[in-house]
């Protein structure tokens, strides 16, 4: 069931299909409910309200531990249920000296407190995990801390080097492998280096390294199956001007040493990237508005793209086989729900003002919320079926809050994967579609009949792979065009040859050629013959250009310049070869 804290306190809500509130778990009523979180396999669940944090077990309904720490803003537990971490503000003392240890471990079979630690900055708080509690790690200082076992008295490893501002630990089982990003000074790259635990004897020792120039931030990603990471670099301020985004750029780590940089067609800010849970394949929401998406293979190949529209965001389901691509912030709300098995576009429901997406674990339904302080208006949540249907909506009263909303996790493999649906699937509330908004028309063309005027037309998706049978790329519309083009000319240039040749002049073939060659041509002017050559040789580099243009990328300012001059070679071409 989903959790739920706001204004009116915290309680949980049964999941599909009865969404009443559970039994299970006793309302808090507080008004001061500050963190809220579910351990892994959703069995646990903590809550701080302002007086203590309090710890039970979801399933049997039980309070297992109450610790006295009411300034808790942060809550986690470890991957197997062993430890609770908590984290409050850090205060210094009135006098200057250090403060207290605000970063507590506890252990939760005791509820004795393992360690306390000093942790000033929120970011990053929680220490790190492997998905076996054999090790955890913390940034101290710009070096990594290892501990062994839950043993936080002993520091078994550090990984050191100039500065660590950032890591992951790779999720699965051993060995723990550690992407490290260390931030460019003084004209030096920022790199991304991984390692395995505990090799950590500098570069030879790395499994892989890639290093880059603009980046102040960069997000780590590893894929479920710990075989690559992806690196997504950005810089808090484009210098070219052309994004108050900033400047993105995607690389790709393999843990086997290859890495690249993620070729991504059309300019403009990266929105988002996310793995496929089946970990070969990853999607990625990227270029001035109206945003691409495309799925790339682990060769950082494109596999499939989704064209462009108002999207923002990336989801898969949890068994991967579902992808929702969706506009929320400054975007309307519209959600794209796709089967990535078929490519086939599923629904396109729309959760307009939503602060808050997730999947269920159960790879069928879908929360969509409106939270506080994002927006203070209208705050609720609907949950979804993926095929467009709203199967529950609850809208907070207006003078209260809602500021969280999450799915109680369950642990892979509890729920079966099933068929894809399309057929919308029936529900008890009415289907609001909202009400396209009407484009304000001046005075003057109100009588008149309307004429449509996009401002972009979207590109459609199409499917990068190579077809069976032939190795070319599918052509988009533009480029379509331009081969129809293409082949008209050369078919009138054709006519056009045989019509002038067909007097003496004509040269036949040699015998040795081929019999599917064309026969060359020749004026019997070899001066002219050379210049004729040329021409065609340039005619066919624009045309290439003008394959590149319309398949979306960016010339340069001198191959704009060459295709200018097509019609006038064209042109030239014809008067030699009638000999004029």
């Amino acid at each position: 069931p989903p959790a739920v804290r706001g204004s009116e306190g915290l309680y949980m809500v049964n999941g599909p299909p009865s969404f009443t509130e559970s039994a299970a778990f006793q309302r808090d009523s507080g008004k001061n409910c500050k963190a809220v979180a579910f351990s892994k396999d959703g069995s646990f669940f903590a809550w701080c309200n302002g007086e203590k944090v309090n710890v039970v077990n979801v399933t049997r309904a039980e309070l297992l531990h109450s610790f006295d720490l009411p300034k808790t803003v942060c809550l986690e537990f470890s991957p197997k249920n062993n430890v609770l971490a908590t984290w409050q503000v850090y205060a210094t003392a009135k006098d200057g000296t250090a403060g207290t240890p605000n970063l507590q471990l506890h252990d939760l079979r005791t509820g004795k407190c393992l360690k306390s630690f000093i942790q000033k900055k929120m970011q990053n708080w929680c220490p790190c995990w492997a998905d076996d509690e054999s090790i955890c790690a913390r940034n101290v200082n710009n070096e990594v801390h290892f501990f062994e076992n839950n043993d936080f008295n002993t520091i078994a490893n550090k990984l050191h080097l100039q500065k660590v501002s950032d890591f992951v630990l790779s999720p699965g089982a051993q060995p723990t492998k550690v992407a490290v990003y260390v931030p460019g000074s003084k004209g030096a790259p920022s790199f991304v280096r991984l390692y395995q635990y505990p090799n950590f004897g500098g570069p030879q020792s790395a499994l892989a390294n890639k290093s880059f120039f603009k980046a102040d931030k960069v997000t780590m990603l590893w894929n479920k199956k710990a075989t690559a990471v992806l690196v997504v670099a950005s810089t808090e301020v484009d210098k070219s001007g052309a994004s108050y985004y900033g400047e993105q750029t995607l690389h790709y780590l393999a843990a086997s040493g290859e890495s690249a940089v993620v070729q991504l067609p059309k300019n403009g800010p990266i929105y988002d990237v996310a793995w496929s849970p089946n970990s070969v394949e990853f999607c990625a929401v990227y270029g001035f508005m109206p945003a691409k998406a495309t799925i790339f293979n682990l060769k950082c190949d494109p596999v499939f793209d989704f064209g462009t529209g108002p999207r923002n965001a990336a989801y898969y389901s949890p068994h991967g086989h579902i992808l929702v691509l969706a506009g929320f912030g400054n975007l309307r709300g519209q959600m794209e729900v796709w089967d990535v098995k078929n490519y086939k576009l599923i629904s396109k429901p729309v959760a307009s003002d939503s602060t808050y997406f997730a999947w269920c674990p159960d790879g069928e339904h879908i929360v969509t919320a409106t939270c506080a302080p994002r927006l203070r208006v209208s705050n609720g949540y609907k949950i979804w079926h993926y095929t467009g249907s709203v199967l529950h909506a609850h809208e907070v009263p207006s003078d209260e809050e809602m500021w969280q909303v999450s799915w109680q996790p369950f642990l892979d493999g509890v729920f079966p994967e099933r068929a894809v649906k399309y057929q919308a699937v029936p529900s008890e509330l009415p289907r609001t579609e909202p009400r396209p908004a009407q484009a304000y028309r001046p005075p003057a063309l109100r009588n008149k009949p309307v004429t449509s005027s996009k401002l972009h037309e979207d590109e459609p998706p199409q499917n990068m792979k190579p077809q069976l049978g032939g190795t070319d790329k599918p052509l988009n519309k533009t480029a379509l065009k331009n081969q129809r083009k293409h082949e008209a000319k050369k078919a009138a240039k054709q006519e056009a040859k045989a019509d002038a040749h067909q007097g003496p002049a004509q040269v036949r073939a040699p015998q040795n050629a081929p019999q599917n060659a064309v026969p060359a041509v020749t004026t019997g002017d070899p001066e002219v013959d050379k210049k004729i050559k040329n021409l065609k040789k340039k005619l066919k580099a624009i045309e290439q250009l003008k394959e590149q243009a319309a398949a979306g990328k960016q010339l340069e300012k001198n191959q704009v310049e060459k295709i200018q001059k097509e019609a006038a070679l064209l042109k030239e071409l014809e008067d030699l070869e009638l000999g004029v």
